[in-house]
């Protein structure tokens, strides 16, 4: 398939990046890496803002349509914590985990939201759309699973009763926050730029 559209995704996550291609198979879109230099700062103070900041630093370093998507864990009960500093939470993945379950430790309300913002921007980092993305779910007590990353392993997706590093692949590829802001961008790319 020689006429694949590239579009650079503001990322260094390579878990990301595969994600997203997973999610784009068939659609004729094919999502690379920003080049090197790519280490935008992101000071915004809502998804949007991080996800538009990440968006127009791509663009500006590769010449390119580029997409970014700001993303986090919205707990109820801890007022939208740990929410845009969700990667900032604690110094490795698993003790963000440990620290969010310490936090929820004694609340009964576990309800949260995985949300996803993402934002297209043309070359000169114009941009052309921004959409919203969530998965509702709640924290679970303990860790369960082992696929994906980040809080995947502590959140229970609302109607699978699973967490979502308990998912196969293909199933949380078709239900998390990623994949319904993705599907709207790719429903725009394919109605303005294919």
């Amino acid at each position: 398939m020689e006429n694949k559209i590239k579009i650079v995704f503001a990322t260094g996550n390579k878990h990301k990046l595969q994600e997203i291609n997973e999610i784009s198979k068939g659609s004729g879109i094919e999502f690379v890496l920003p080049p090197e230099g790519f280490n935008p700062i992101e000071d915004g103070k809502t998804f949007e803002e991080n996800s538009q900041i990440k968006a127009i630093d791509a663009a500006r370093l590769s010449n390119c349509i580029a997409l970014a998507d700001d993303s986090g864990l919205c707990v109820e009960a801890l007022d939208g914590a740990p929410g845009i500093h969700s990667a900032r939470y604690a110094e490795t993945p698993q003790a963000r985990i440990d620290k969010l379950l310490d936090n929820l430790k004694q609340v009964d309300n576990r309800k949260a939201q995985f949300v996803c913002v993402m934002t297209l921007v043309d070359a000169n980092g114009k941009i052309l759309t921004q959409v919203k993305g969530v998965c509702n779910g709640k924290i679970a007590t303990k860790q369960s699973g082992t696929n994906g990353f980040g809080y995947d392993p502590v959140f229970v997706v609302d109607d699978y009763g699973m967490t979502m590093a308990d998912m196969p692949e293909e199933l949380k590829n078709k239900v998390s926050h990623r994949y319904n802001a993705l599907k709207k961008v790719l429903l725009f790319i394919k109605a303005r730029l294919l």
